[in-house]
């Protein structure tokens, strides 16, 4: 499947006008003519672009975020910082990220998974040590 048709499958499972969630992923992937292209030549960075932008498309009330805003170089990654934390700062936000200071800045409450005991924070500090003798 091309980065278009995968634009099309994801609109017809979330009943999202196709035509209208192609255009926003044709402009903020940047894939170029790339996105007519089957998925399988695209590098890991290209498909995470087509995968953010995707998301992005779609109007969901909860994020589930996975260090994806670490993908492209610095213009895109601004576009992605703006898009979800930005855009959709009303929106529910699931991150999970080794980079603390991506938690700090977006997060309000920290959840560390260890040996399958799921323990939240409200005091970011404490998590952040706790998390760092681990």
């Amino acid at each position: 499947m091309t980065g278009a048709d995968n634009v099309r499958f994801v609109s017809r499972v979330y009943d999202v006008d196709y035509k209208t969630a192609l255009v926003f992923v044709e402009s903020f992937a940047e894939l170029g003519k790339y996105l007519y292209e089957p998925v399988r030549v695209y590098s890991s960075g290209m498909r995470a672009k087509l995968a953010f932008a995707i998301s992005m498309a779609i109007d969901f009330d909860c994020y589930l975020i996975d260090e994806v805003t670490s993908v492209g170089d610095a213009t895109f990654k601004r576009k992605c910082q703006e898009e979800l934390f930005e855009e959709r700062a009303d929106r529910a936000l699931v991150m999970v990220s080794h980079e603390l200071n991506n938690i700090k800045q977006h997060c309000d409450k920290v959840a560390i998974l260890q040996a399958g005991e799921l323990t939240v924070y409200e005091d970011m500090d404490e998590a952040f040590e706790i998390y760092k003798k681990l």
